[in-house]
Parts: C-alpha cells; structure tokens; sequence
C-alpha cells in the first residue's frame, strides 16, 4: 500500500463507521484485549447498560469462536494464513455490526451450515430450549467446545445470523458472519 493510499483506508473506515478492526493471528491474549478495548470505545460512545451486555456477550462468543475454530494444515506458509482471522466492528445510528472471517477446512462446511440454518431457524423461545438442552447434555467437540456458541450469538443479539462461505482451494473456504445487535 503506497503511502497516499493510507488516507483513502482511514476515508474507508470512517465512511463504513468501523470502530475497530484487527487482521491478524488470534490469541487468548488478543480476545482480552479487544474487550478492553471495546469496552472502552462503548463508554465513550454512552451505549445503555443493556446493550453493552449484549455487544460484550456477542463479541466474547464471536471471538471465541474464531479462537476455537481457525484452522491450520501442515504447510508453513499456509499455516500462517489459515491462521489470520479478521474481525470489523461497525457503530452506526445506535447499531453494532460485528463481523468476523476465518479460514475453515471445507470439510467442516456442511456441519457449519446445519448449525447455522437451525439456529437461523428457531425463534426466541426454541433457542432459549435448545440451548438449556445443549447445557443439560454438557457434551463437548474435539476442540473442546460445547456448541452453544452461535446458539448464545443468536439469542444474544436478538437478530438472524448472516453468514457467507468463499471458495479459497481445494481444501479451505473462508466463513463470513455478520452479526447486528440493536
């Protein structure tokens, strides 16, 4: 990027009312960090006690989830790649988008997609019911997570889980999510 391309990404940012973005390798310590700092940004824009929960509770779950779930293969130069996650959040007329992408191995899409269009599916109170069943059965994946990720996100930000899946090679795809809590 030449040097006077730096002022059109700032344009770019504050036309798309991002108010914080990371591009990178994702940490224990990074999913702290971000907290803070979200936490910070929220006082400063005064955002209700409600909301704020809300937001924390979705990025904490959002960011977990790219943590938990980036995928690495043995190729070094690949690892490192498939190993960047990219998170966007987005402030605009009393709206928080939040936006992250990962690398998946496409083998993991078909699961992914079930997950999401069943709880892209179910209403308030189905969620509220398949989550207290996921909490009851205490079951855990490989990685060693309970599955009540995308669950909480959506009873959380109260809204329908936007999401898109971008062929990379023959063995990734990169998953796009969107989340908007009002």
């Amino acid at each position: 990027m030449a040097l006077t391309d730096i002022y059109k990404f700032f344009r770019t940012l504050e036309d798309e009312h991002i108010i914080l973005s990371f591009k990178g390798d994702f940490s224990s310590e990074l999913l702290n960090a971000f907290l803070h700092l979200m936490e910070a940004k929220m006082n400063e824009l005064n955002i209700g006690t409600q909301q704020r929960k809300r937001v924390l509770n979705v990025l904490i779950e959002s960011l977990q989830n790219l943590y938990h779930h980036i995928e690495s293969n043995n190729e070094v130069e690949i690892v490192k790649m498939k190993e960047t996650a990219l998170v966007l959040i987005k402030y605009y007329n009393e709206i928080f988008t939040i936006q992250t992408g990962n690398y998946i191995d496409k083998s993991s899409l078909p699961d992914l997609k079930d997950k999401l269009n069943e709880v892209n599916s179910l209403n308030t109170e189905e969620l509220r019911g398949l989550y207290k069943m996921k909490l009851e059965n205490n079951s855990r994946s490989e990685k060693g997570t309970a599955g009540l990720g995308l669950i909480d996100i959506a009873r959380k930000s109260k809204n329908k889980l936007d999401y898109h899946f971008i062929d990379v090679d023959n063995e990734s795809s990169f998953f796009c999510l969107k989340v908007i809590v009002e």
